[in-house]
């Protein structure tokens, strides 16, 4: 009976209230409230950032080795198709680390194959492992561990017949310097030439984007590049600069093709030092629309040596008179 509050049920005790008739009563506001500002990316777990300043901080936790007796330091080739060209080659290789569950394609058979033929251990490790070993480099599940790549010796090389060399001046990106050394082994060049100094140096980023080039072409680590240039120039080699403001064409440089010849390739935006350009025999530049300022130092790289091939293979390829 309506008002009867004495039947069974009728009165609530307290605590037995089951959910606010008005309002929230405060019950959704710990939802409501903020987490706090978002992490920085080295902070997150899984994150490429995080990965690096994790191997950043695990080499500088490892104590430096002084002096000559200690053990080298290894380095890495990642990505199934610069391992696979990297043990074609026969690079000097410690293990290879393959990925768990990861696909195994024609590529990694290959690999696995190729690593099982030369004696070298295969692990089959997390990918955690394989992250710390390849650092911000992507590596498709498969890691060489090498020794430190081995440069070649330009004193043994100046006695190549109708060299094409390719010699790169303050070239700091290693993508760049992988997609010239592509090009450069593609077209035949004898040898790519970089300083030690103010240059990219063959990193695992570098192996990657050559695509396994940098295991087919010698590349020998120079100082000063006009000093270079200047003995390439004894040895009978004519200089041609890459710059965007010169006022000849690759057609000069057709001209001096079935020659000694050294390219000289200037970073994107610098281009060549003041010092190289006067060393330089010549300066060329690729003509372009207007509105193109200027060519990504490996595309103009491309550019020139394929110049350079298709006239030396006129020239080998011409009918006799």
């Amino acid at each position: 009976m309506a008002g009867n509050s004495q039947r069974r049920g009728a009165r609530r005790t307290s605590g037995s209230k089951k959910g606010a008739s008005v309002g929230s009563g405060g019950q959704r506001r710990q939802g409501l409230e903020g987490k706090g500002p978002t992490p920085a990316a080295k902070d997150r777990p899984g994150h490429p950032a995080a990965r690096r300043s994790k191997a950043k901080d695990r080499a500088a936790s490892k104590p430096r080795r002084e002096g000559g007796g200690g053990k080298r330091p290894r380095d890495v080739v990642a990505g199934r198709n610069p391992v696979v060209e990297a043990l074609r080659a026969g690079i000097p290789a410690v293990e290879l680390l393959v990925q768990q569950r990861t696909d195994l394609d024609e590529r990694v058979q290959e690999a696995v194959t190729l690593a099982d033929a030369a004696g070298l251990p295969i692990k089959e490790v997390p990918r955690s492992t394989v992250d710390d070993a390849a650092g911000d480099v992507v590596h498709q599940g498969v890691v060489l561990v090498t020794q430190p790549f081995q440069y070649s010796d330009l004193n043994a090389l100046l006695g190549t017949q109708n060299p094409l060399w390719v010699v790169l001046d303050q070239v700091t990106d290693p993508h760049n310097l992988g997609a010239i050394a592509r090009s450069a082994a593609a077209f035949a060049a004898t040898a790519l030439l970089i300083p030690q100094r103010r240059s990219a140096p063959v990193t695992p980023a570098a192996w990657r984007t050559s695509a396994g080039a940098l295991a087919r072409l010698p590349v020998c680590q120079i100082g000063n590049v006009s000093q270079t240039l200047q003995t390439l120039q004894e040895h009978g080699a004519f200089c041609v600069g890459l710059d965007g403001e010169a006022h000849h064409d690759l057609g000069e440089l057709a001209k001096l093709s079935d020659g000694p010849l050294a390219l000289v390739v200037g970073a994107e935006g610098r281009g060549l030092g003041s010092l190289v350009a006067k060393r330089c025999d010549l300066l060329v530049s690729i003509p372009m629309t207007a509105a193109t300022e200027s060519l990504n130092a490996s595309v103009a790289a491309g550019i020139a040596l394929h110049w350079v091939a298709a006239h030396r293979n006129r020239e080998t390829t011409a009918p006799s008179r």
